[in-house]
């Protein structure tokens, strides 16, 4: 009685290459999924930002990274990656609030972000005179409240005052001043705010490069969305090549906190 035996049949070169091939294209599928997602969480939603600068110092530091939403003030060009003018004006708008921190495009190189807190409404007479801040010809209240150090991803500590500042529409905020007498941010002319856009300021006053210098107004076309809360935080104890300080590096009581 004759035996059958099973043959084990090898995959053929054809065969392994179809393998490959499929594997390859399953992953620019997932790759291109993935894109397509955070791009549109990106666009409509949320983006995220590192704050490089101490121009938003009590509020924001240096080393923190936030959440912008995108929708608060609906959708320009600028809502979208690489600012491509799809369409003209915004879509959805809701105008800011006066007191909002608002991340836009510099108005003169709309490759750069800045962030800012919207001071000036359309229509609203800004100025700056001895170092106190007047809207509309009222000079805006402010309280100190003790004093502020910028000691980090600085060379030599900074010493400040910290005042309480309460905006017309009963907004309250936290500056920092180093003196009422700064070269050109404490003594301004007089600045009317246009139509279809905002003045904005830094809430650490005397470094901050804002509509007072050199950034002019804020067309609101350029808002890319408001600042909602901070997801990560670091000083500049860690170091890059010693893993062992990153833990202490990280500024924990920040993490998830609401910006206002």
């Amino acid at each position: 009685m004759e035996q059958t035996q099973e043959k084990t049949v090898s995959p053929t070169v054809k065969d392994k290459e179809g393998s490959l091939a499929d594997v390859i294209w399953d992953n620019i599928k997932t790759v291109f999924w993935a894109v397509l997602i955070a791009l549109i969480i990106r666009s409509f939603w949320l983006e995220p930002f590192r704050i490089p600068s101490g121009s938003m110092y009590p509020t924001l530091r240096v080393g923190d990274y936030l959440f912008v939403t995108k929708y608060s003030y609906g959708y320009s060009r600028y809502s979208f990656p690489f600012g491509l003018p799809l369409f003209e004006g915004r879509l959805l708008y809701k105008e800011p609030k006066r007191g909002d921190i608002v991340v836009f495009k510099f108005p003169q190189n709309t490759h750069t972000d800045f962030i800012k807190r919207i001071i000036g409404l359309p229509g609203d007479k800004v100025q700056v005179k001895n170092g106190r801040l007047y809207i509309n010809g009222t000079r805006i209240k402010r309280e100190e409240n003790g004093r502020y150090i910028v000691d980090e991803y600085v060379t030599i500590p900074e010493f400040y005052k910290q005042y309480t500042e309460t905006l017309p529409d009963g907004f309250s905020h936290q500056i920092i001043e180093l003196s009422d007498s700064e070269r050109i941010v404490d003594n301004t002319e007089l600045f009317e705010v246009p139509e279809g856009a905002f003045f904005v300021m830094g809430d650490n006053r005397d470094r901050s490069d804002d509509s007072r210098i050199s950034v002019g107004f804020v067309p609101a076309d350029n808002l890319v969305g408001r600042a909602k809360f901070i997801f990560f935080s670091h000083d500049d104890k860690g170091s890059m090549f010693k893993p062992w300080t990153w833990f202490k590096a990280i500024r924990w009581k920040r993490i998830f906190k609401g910006i206002h």
